[in-house]
């Protein structure tokens, strides 16, 4: 399981300065390896989804920071619905693009500012099944605990005018890069 690409994504790089912004826009088809995985019938839990759907999400990511803040959208006139603090280990770049692996727990948050962990007890199974150490899951947990503070504290440290971008209408849809497999 480990040394080998989850889910493979393209993405269209919105900038690279002192941020790494990128979108996946609807329809960016999901590239999944072969291979054995831990659900019961050894298939990647999502084998039955083909493309990202709906209007795409925009991920800032911070070097060396373990986690990104996704932003979602819904409905014909685009509303905002809030951000995902998706905890993962920091971006590391490669020949094709970037690498990081997700910690399971996340953060949903309103565009109020309230907040509600995602995934909490999903760590421990990720322990049971041996993705994660109970130190790993610690360290983990002690991450989302430092960034819900950061959240009651009104510390918010991404652009909030993030949340109106829009993409260029004319980008195609993107392709898998060849050699994606590993």
């Amino acid at each position: 399981m480990f040394g080998r690409p989850w889910l493979v994504v393209p993405v269209y790089v919105v900038d690279d300065d002192e941020l790494l912004v990128t979108y996946i826009p609807e329809g960016a088809p999901f590239g999944f390896p072969a291979g054995s995985w831990p659900t019961p019938d050894g298939r990647h839990p999502w084998h039955v989804k083909r493309a990202w759907e709906g209007h795409g999400t925009l991920m800032l990511q911070r070097p060396d920071e373990s986690y990104a803040v996704w932003h979602f959208w819904a409905g014909p006139e685009r509303r905002f619905t809030g951000w995902y603090i998706n905890l993962q280990e920091p971006f590391r770049r490669t020949g094709v693009g970037y690498d990081t692996s997700d910690l399971e727990l996340d953060i949903l948050v309103a565009p109020d500012g309230s907040w509600a962990f995602k995934d909490w007890d999903l760590v421990d199974q990720r322990v049971s099944e041996g993705r994660f150490s109970a130190g790993q899951a610690d360290l983990i947990r002690e991450l989302g605990r430092r960034i819900s503070g950061e959240l009651e504290r009104g510390e918010i440290w991404w652009d909030q005018s993030w949340s109106s971008w829009r993409p260029d209408p004319n980008w195609p849809t993107p392709c898998l890069p060849t050699g994606w497999e590993g």
